[in-house]
C-alpha cells in the first residue's frame, strides 16, 4: 500500500490539514439508475466495490462524494468503510436530502438551514458508515447573502467543533466565487477547472494565496467532452486538439493531470469512472509526475492556439 501511495505528489487539502494524493476520485459516477438519479449511470454493485477498491488500492486517498449523487454514498459505505482511515472523505451540505430521479434540469432546490444541514450530515454519516466527514462543502454556489441569512457558516462551524466533521469549504463556481473567497471561514474550494477550461484559471492562484484548500472538478472529462465557442465565434471540440503525440505512453487524460501537476495551488483534482483500468491509468500517469518544460509548453502552445485561453 505504501509504494503507490508515497509516488503520488501530495498535497494539504486544507492550511495544516491532511496531505491527499493530487489524483483524488470524484464518485458521481456510482449514483445508480433511473429509480435514485436524473441522470442514471446503471452500475452492478460488484463494479462499483471494485472501481473504489481500485481506488484505494492505488494509493488514492481523497474521495469527494454527494448527498445528491444518487446511490454514492451508501455504495462507499458499503465497500470501503472497513478502509476508513486509508482516505480522506468529503460530502456536501445543503443538498435534499430525498432522491429526486424525477426532477427537472437545473440544480436541485437547496436547503441551507441549520437543520437541514444537519440532518443531510447525521444522514451521509449512516449512508458512508462513519463517524466523521473529514470535509463538508457547501454544495450549489449559493450566494453570500443566502449564506448569512441561514446562518449556514455558523452551523457548519459548530458541526466542526463538535467533530461530527474536521474542516469546512464550498462547491464555487461564478458569478459569487470572488465572494466566497472572502470568507475567511471556508478552508477550501471546489472548482469547474481544465487546460480546456479556463475561465477560472485566475482564481487558482487567488485560493493559493490565502492558503485555501483547491479542489479541482472535470480536470479531465468534462474539457474533453464540450465543445468550445471561441474569440472567432465558432465552436471547437476539445477533443480536435492533438496532443496524442505528447502523452509518451499516457492517455489523454493522464496528460493533463500531469499538466495541471505543475499548478501549485491545485491540492487534487478529482476524477471520476467506474472503470479500474481507467482509475489505474490516471494513477499511472501522475506517479510519473509533471510533464518536462518543454511538452508543457508546447501542450499549452496548441491548447491557446486552438481557442482555450483563460480569456475564452
Amino acid at each position: 500500500m505504501n509504494a503507490p501511495s508515497d509516488a503520488h505528489t501530495l498535497r494539504p487539502l486544507w492550511e495544516g490539514g491532511p496531505p491527499v494524493t493530487f489524483l483524488g476520485y470524484g464518485a458521481m459516477e456510482l449514483r445508480g439508475g433511473a429509480d435514485v438519479h436524473r441522470r442514471p449511470r446503471p452500475l452492478a454493485r460488484e463494479v462499483a466495490h471494485e472501481a473504489l477498491t481500485t481506488v484505494l488500492d492505488e494509493g488514492i486517498t481523497f474521495i469527494d462524494t454527494s448527498i445528491d449523487y444518487g446511490l454514492s454514498e451508501e455504495i462507499i459505505g458499503e465497500a470501503i468503510s472497513g478502509r476508513r482511515d486509508e482516505y480522506i472523505l468529503a460530502t456536501k451540505a445543503g443538498c435534499p436530502l430525498e432522491h429526486r430521479p424525477d426532477a427537472p434540469p437545473g440544480l436541485l432546490p437547496h436547503d441551507y438551514s441549520a437543520e437541514h444541514i444537519r440532518r443531510g450530515v447525521e444522514q451521509s454519516l449512516t449512508r458512508l458508515r462513519t463517524d466523521r466527514v473529514d470535509l463538508l462543502q457547501i454544495h450549489g454556489s449559493p450566494s453570500p447573502e443566502v449564506l448569512e441569512s441561514h446562518g449556514t457558516l455558523e452551523t457548519l462551524i459548530r458541526l466542526r467543533d463538535e467533530g461530527k466533521v474536521r474542516a469546512i469549504g464550498i462547491s464555487s463556481a461564478l458569478p459569487h466565487l470572488s465572494a466566497h473567497l472572502t470568507i475567511k471561514e471556508l478552508q477550501t474550494y471546489q472548482l469547474p477547472y481544465s487546460p480546456f477550461e479556463r475561465a477560472l484559471e485566475s482564481f487558482l492562484d487567488v485560493a493559493g494565496e490565502r492558503s485555501a484548500g483547491v479542489i479541482v472538478r472535470g480536470g479531465v472529462a468534462q474539457g474533453l467532452s464540450r465543445p468550445k465557442p471561441t474569440a472567432s465565434g465558432s465552436d471547437v471540440e476539445p477533443s480536435s486538439v492533438s496532443l496524442e503525440d505528447l502523452t509518451d505512453g499516457d492517455s489523454v487524460p493522464g496528460l493533463l493531470l500531469r499538466l495541471q501537476l505543475s499548478n501549485p495551488n491545485i491540492s487534487t483534482v478529482i476524477a471520476g469512472s467506474a472503470n479500474p483500468d481507467h482509475i489505474r491509468a490516471n494513477a499511472r500517469a501522475v506517479r510519473r509526475g509533471p510533464l518536462s518544460e518543454d511538452v508543457q509548453a508546447e501542450a499549452w502552445r496548441r491548447i491557446a492556439a486552438a481557442g482555450f485561453t483563460p480569456d475564452h
